[in-house]
Parts: C-alpha cells; structure tokens; sequence
C-alpha cells in the first residue's frame, strides 16, 4: 500500500477529469457553435474526450487499488454519477489517503 504513488495515481485521475470535462464543454453552449464549425477541432476535442474518459476511470482504479480500496464501487461511482460522481470519488480517495498517511506517521500510544 503505496500512499505516494496512490496519491499520485489521483491526481493524474483529477487532471484526466478536467481535461474530459473541458472537452465535453466545448460541445455545450455558447461554444458548440465554435466547435462544430470546423472539423478539425470537432475531431481533436472528440479525441480527447475519448482518451481522457478511459484514462481517467483507470487511474481512479489504480489509485483505489493501490489504497488497498475495492475499484468497482469507486469507478462504478464515477461512471454512473458522471461528473459530480467522478470529483466525489476523487474527493473521498484523496481524503482516505490522507487520513491513512496521518496514522502511519503518528506514533502509536502507549498502553
């Protein structure tokens, strides 16, 4: 259970889901009009939501293993609950592994 490289796993998840996120935006008003005018940039901004949806549900899992946590109920939670879902696994994955990191580094009381 490597805290650091879980850490690091959910934060490359979190930059994953902005980029999907900004992506999926561009194809919401008022910039929908911008992005499908030309087909350049509807396929670019297609092809990063394409890679960064899949790469951001692996890292989440990645980092959720690596925290010794099951994967389905967390990835199952970003999918379904997409995208208030994906930023409350992230949320609560982040604040586990912080919470773990402080009880490996207090000293354990005397009894």
């Amino acid at each position: 259970m490597n805290l650091q490289s879980a850490q690091r796993a959910l934060a490359d998840s979190a930059l994953a889901l902005v980029a999907a996120c900004a992506g999926i935006a561009m194809f919401l008003p008022p910039m929908v009009h911008a992005t499908v005018g030309s087909v350049l940039r509807t396929v670019l901004t297609a092809l990063v939501i394409a890679i960064a949806m899949p790469l951001h549900l692996a890292l989440l899992g990645i980092g959720a293993r690596r925290m010794g946590q099951r994967v389905v109920p967390w990835v199952g939670l970003s999918v379904l609950l997409f995208p208030v879902g994906a930023a409350a696994a992230l949320i609560l994955l982040g604040w586990f592994a912080h919470e773990q990191q402080l009880h490996q580094t207090q000293p354990s009381a005397a009894r």
